[in-house]
């Protein structure tokens, strides 16, 4: 059945929802006083009249009962509704239309239609205003659609002009050094983006949001970021000329790979690469990680229609606007202080310092050099180890210390189950593993955090170490946070499934726990289609499951299937894997499934 039906609906899509299907039929020899007390059982306003077949041959409504019983002569005890019928009695054929029921109506005068099958057997009573009162709502629903898709394009333009100023920077620092490459690639990228929102902000409408609205914004916001991210990569990354489209798909997966904080990567020598484009890459996973979309869309939102955002971002957060901007300062002086502690402890390229510094908070996992992580010291250990895991804590815990206030139940809840996590996860590792303990303890909180720093081979693991590692990606961090994954707080929604189908549950208490449910069951399993293909190409199924578990859970740790050799095709399903990711998937369930909006 049409959700807002117009002029062209058949009736029998109509007639159960919207027609009166609940009429009285009496015979004609029926009198007047069992008639009147039909309709006032039934509380409405006409009978119809039926021969012995059951056909309708007339109708009486309650005015012909007043008008004519009131005559003097009338005597109700022994008057039959065949006496004071109407007839013959004006019907249409549910198989005709809205338009032609309008028609009929016009022509004989009439506001109401008897609706009848094609055997003439009565399907319900049509009314003239029920008809208007259809086609309000579908000009109503018509006109909402339009609103809506018009405000979601200004939107969309308030984000990709944003985000157009925001990628400046490293087209500045490209500038600087004197890297004319980058710097083209860059400043043609955050000009595109700038001019693209501009006109779309032009032409849209400036309306409130829905929520389901906001999750077709967010994703589509993320797609078309990626889109125009891989313009420097096409312009900046050696390639052959004779394959453009292989090359498109390479630049896509890394531009997916950048501003979804994924990690992984198709360039094994990063150090070949200009040293303002390696900035600039690890600076597109810093604005991934930071939901840098919902701080713009939270910028331009009242307060009272952010608070609707929460039901979609991972986590029960207080003042959303406000701690938005706080983690974008606070995160900011988060990488300046590892940069320069790098820099203090022995790592003398300040660039570099704050591109690793950039990946290991927003946990992104990209290296400006092949080889920075082989030479580290322990205290340089120490140093990214304590950034990762600050990037993979809720964003709430940083605002609560931050504005001096206590942190909630729920909060406190998450991040020590997520270190208790991470402790068991580290232990197991450490004592699974044939290798040094800082190099299992760096690699298994990288994992954790899903950030994708890597400093052991991963191809060759013992059954236990690939499953502890493969657990940890799929759990992730805590949930708003710059982490992939699952997320914790949606293992704790996960322990109140027992009260499901308790009757004084909340609808979006319910919803919580059926989204971690879906959630918990797409994240180990789709990654085992991905497994499949990579099988049929010749590839180790558990190394493929292994790659596509870290694409999902947007971590980057990886052993080797996802190379530069693939074909167009599974690179770009990788770039999309990480995409899905990323929004978690909740934004599509959001747009496809509106039920599950609170």
């Amino acid at each position: 059945m049409p959700k807002s039906p117009d002029l062209s609906t058949h009736l029998n899509q109509v007639v159960k929802s919207y027609a009166n299907p609940d009429v009285v039929k009496l015979a004609e020899s029926a009198i007047i006083p069992v008639a009147c007390k039909q309709m006032v059982k039934a509380n409405i306003d006409e009978i119809i009249v039926i021969d012995k077949n059951e056909n309708p041959i007339g109708l009486v409504t309650d005015e012909d009962v007043l008008k004519k019983t009131s005559e003097a002569f009338i005597n109700p005890a022994k008057t039959t509704l065949g006496d004071i019928m109407t007839f013959p009695v004006i019907t249409i054929n549910q198989n005709k239309t809205l338009s032609d029921a309008l028609e009929q109506m016009h022509q004989y005068k009439v506001r109401k239609l008897v609706v009848v099958s094609g055997e003439n057997m009565i399907v319900g009573m049509l009314y003239k205003n029920t008809i208007i009162s259809l086609m309000k709502n579908h000009l109503a629903a018509k006109h909402e659609k339009h609103s809506s898709f018009w405000t979601i394009i200004w939107n969309l333009g308030i984000v990709l002009q944003f985000a157009g100023v925001l990628m400046f920077i490293p087209a500045v620092i490209a500038t600087i050094l004197w890297e004319t490459v980058p710097a083209t690639g860059i400043y043609l990228m955050s000009t595109l983006l700038f001019m693209t929102g501009f006109f779309m902000n032009t032409y849209g409408e400036r309306r409130p949001l829905k929520l389901r609205d906001v999750a077709i914004l967010v994703f589509v916001s993320f797609m078309l970021l990626v889109l125009f991210g891989t313009i420097p990569h096409l312009l900046v990354v050696p390639h052959d000329a004779a394959k453009p489209l292989e090359h498109f798909a390479n630049s896509f997966f890394e531009s997916a790979a950048g501003f979804t904080t994924g990690g992984l990567s198709l360039i094994t020598t990063p150090e070949d690469l200009p040293q303002s484009f390696t900035f600039y890459r690890s600076y597109t996973q810093f604005v991934g990680g930071l939901s840098f979309v919902y701080l713009i869309v939270t910028t331009f939102f009242p307060e009272h229609k952010i608070r609707t955002m929460r039901s979609f971002i991972s986590g029960r957060v207080p003042q959303l606007r406000e701690l938005l901007i706080t983690i974008t300062i606070l995160f900011s002086i988060y990488i300046t202080i590892i940069a320069v502690a790098l820099f203090y402890l022995g790592e003398r390229n300040l660039i570099d310092n704050f591109a690793l510094a950039m990946s290991a908070v927003s946990t992104g996992g990209w290296i400006p050099n092949s080889q920075i992580l082989a030479g580290l010291t322990i205290p340089e250990h120490t140093v990214i180890i304590a950034g990762m895991i600050l990037g993979a804590l809720p964003f709430g815990f940083h605002y609560a210390f931050v504005r001096t206030k206590f942190m909630s139940i729920n909060i406190s809840k998450e991040v020590a189950l997520y270190f208790a996590i991470m402790v068991a996860a580290t232990t197991i590792f450490l004592l699974s593993m044939n290798v040094g303990s800082m190099d299992s303890i760096f690699n298994i909180i990288s994992a954790s955090t899903t950030t994708g720093f890597q400093t052991i081979n991963l191809q060759n693991l013992n059954p236990v170490a690939g499953i502890i590692i493969t657990v940890a990606m799929l759990i992730g961090g805590c949930g708003f946070s710059t982490a992939g994954g699952l997320k914790v707080f949606r293992l704790i929604n996960l322990a109140g499934i027992r009260n499901l189908f308790r009757k004084n549950l909340t609808r979006s208490d319910k919803n919580e726990i059926i989204t971690a449910l879906i959630l918990a069951i797409s994240f180990p399993t789709i990654p085992l289609f991905v497994a499949n293909h990579m099988q049929s190409l010749g590839y180790d199924f558990e190394d493929s499951y292994f790659d596509a578990v870290s694409a999902l859970t947007t971590t980057g740790l990886g052993t080797g299937t996802v190379t530069a050799s693939l074909d167009s095709f599974t690179i770009t399903m990788f770039s999309f894997l990480m995409i899905l990711g990323r929004i978690e998937i909740i934004l599509l369930l959001y747009m496809f499934v509106p039920k599950l909006i609170p």
